[in-house]
């Protein structure tokens, strides 16, 4: 698994895009911190940037270097949260502008699968992880799932994980508001 950390780090480093598994389904991922990167993740799945995308961290610490405050509530609902759960957090920062949400939200999740996990770690920022779709089509439930079109695009595909047929689903969603109210996105 080292190894194909190594070689996505230093895809991601250069600005390019990967496919990787993740603690939901299979995501392109770029620098969260580079707005060419963020494109390049927009144009692969041939959507406008218009919709926010969301990142992955490896901790809590991480989250806080990214967002200009954590709502009291984000941290109770991470202590007791035991699934994949994207929230999004009312202030963004030194992340790419044209990832965030028109409101300058961001979306972010905390992974705790291996992989994913070891390759933020290893990258040492934010990862984007957009679901491996075309814009319109419904999210693959695992890497047989996904289209050549998404396979070709990217600069690097991991090679972790590829063979697992277990469907898997995108995260729930929660915003949270400074002022402690909650949205429920998705479930």
């Amino acid at each position: 698994m080292m190894k194909e950390i190594q070689i996505c780090t230093e895809i991601l480093r250069g600005g390019g895009t990967i496919l990787y598994p993740t603690d939901t389904i299979w995501g392109i991922g770029c620098d969260a911190t580079r707005a060419g990167s963020v494109e390049k993740v927009y144009r692969i799945k041939r959507r406008v940037d218009s919709r926010a995308m969301l990142v992955l961290v490896d901790s809590i610490e991480m989250v806080s270097d990214y967002v200009e405050e954590i709502p009291e509530v984000a941290l109770k609902i991470l202590e007791v949260n035991d699934k994949p759960l994207t929230i999004i957090y009312p202030v963004a920062r030194g992340l790419a502008e044209n990832l965030l949400g028109e409101d300058g939200s961001v979306g972010i999740r905390i992974t705790r699968e291996a992989f994913s996990r070891a390759l933020i770690q290893a990258f040492g920022k934010p990862v984007v992880s957009s679901s491996a779709n075309l814009a319109g089509q419904p999210p693959p439930a695992n890497f047989a799932g996904i289209s050549m079109d998404i396979i070709s695009a990217v600069d690097h595909v991991a090679g972790w994980h590829q063979d697992e047929r277990k469907k898997k689903k995108p995260s729930g969603i929660l915003k949270v508001h400074l002022n402690g109210e909650i949205q429920i996105i998705r479930r």
